[in-house]
C-alpha cells in the first residue's frame, strides 16, 4: 500500500506540473507557414477558448489535414483537468529507476498496460495504447515556464498493438514557444519523419498570434 501511494503521489505530482491554459482562456488567431519538402504552404488559422481549432486559406486538403491535426495536438496538450478527472480510475505501482534517475510507473486499472518514466518531476517516457496502436513518447528536453513544463524536443513511435507492427518510423520535435499576453503558445514546430523513401522534414510556423 505503501508503494501504490508512493507511486500515485510521484504520478500526481508531475501530472500537476505540466503547462496548462487556465480557464478564463481566450483562445488566439495565428497566421501559419506550413513547409513540407519542397513545398510550402500559407493561411491562417483560429484555436478558439473551447481549444477547437480552424484553419483558413489552404485549399490542398492532405496539408489542410496536417494542420489541423497540429492544432488539435496544441490544444489537447494545454487542456486544464484534475488529477482525478483524467485518473481517478487507474491505480499506480513503482517499477525500477534507470541510468537517468527516471523512475518507472507501471499503470492498473482503465490504464491497465500503459507506463510512464518520471524525471524530476516531469513525465520524459510516455507508453501508451491509444486507439489500437501503442505510442512511445520519449522527451529529452524541456523548459520550466514558471507555471509548469513544456517539452521542447521529442520523439515519438507507434506500433500496431496485436501485431507489434511498425507503424511508420520515428518521428522526431522541436518546440519552440512564446508567452503572449500571458499564456506560452507554440510558435514554430519542426518534425523530422522517416517514411517511405526516406526522411520528411515538416516545419510549422505560427506567427502574427493575437489573443481573441
Amino acid at each position: 500500500m505503501t508503494e501504490e501511494m508512493s507511486a500515485r503521489e510521484l504520478f500526481r505530482k508531475a501530472y500537476e506540473n505540466r503547462y496548462t491554459w487556465d480557464e478564463s482562456f481566450p483562445g488566439y488567431t495565428m497566421d501559419i507557414t506550413f513547409l513540407r519538402g519542397e513545398e510550402v504552404f500559407t493561411g491562417s488559422a483560429r484555436i478558439n477558448p473551447d481549444l477547437k481549432a480552424e484553419v483558413f486559406g489552404i485549399e490542398d486538403e492532405g496539408a489542410k489535414k496536417e494542420l489541423q491535426n497540429q492544432l488539435w495536438e496544441i490544444g489537447i496538450h494545454r487542456i486544464r483537468k484534475t488529477f482525478e478527472e483524467t485518473h481517478g480510475n487507474n491505480t499506480f505501482t513503482l517499477g525500477a529507476t534507470d541510468e537517468t534517475g527516471a523512475t518507472e510507473i507501471v499503470m492498473g486499472g482503465k490504464a491497465e498496460g500503459d507506463h510512464y518514466k518520471i524525471r524530476n518531476n516531469e513525465v520524459c517516457l510516455v507508453y501508451r495504447l491509444i486507439r489500437g496502436l501503442f505510442v512511445t513518447i520519449n522527451t529529452f528536453s524541456s523548459h520550466d515556464t514558471g507555471a509548469g513544463y513544456l517539452s521542447h524536443c521529442y520523439d515519438s513511435i507507434y506500433r500496431d498493438a496485436k501485431t507489434g507492427e511498425l507503424k511508420g518510423g520515428k518521428s522526431e520535435f522541436e518546440d519552440s514557444y512564446e508567452k503572449i499576453g500571458g499564456y506560452h503558445i507554440l510558435t514554430s514546430r519542426r518534425i523530422q519523419s522517416e517514411e517511405e523513401g526516406g526522411k520528411v522534414t515538416r516545419e510549422f510556423g505560427f506567427s502574427n498570434i493575437k489573443l481573441l
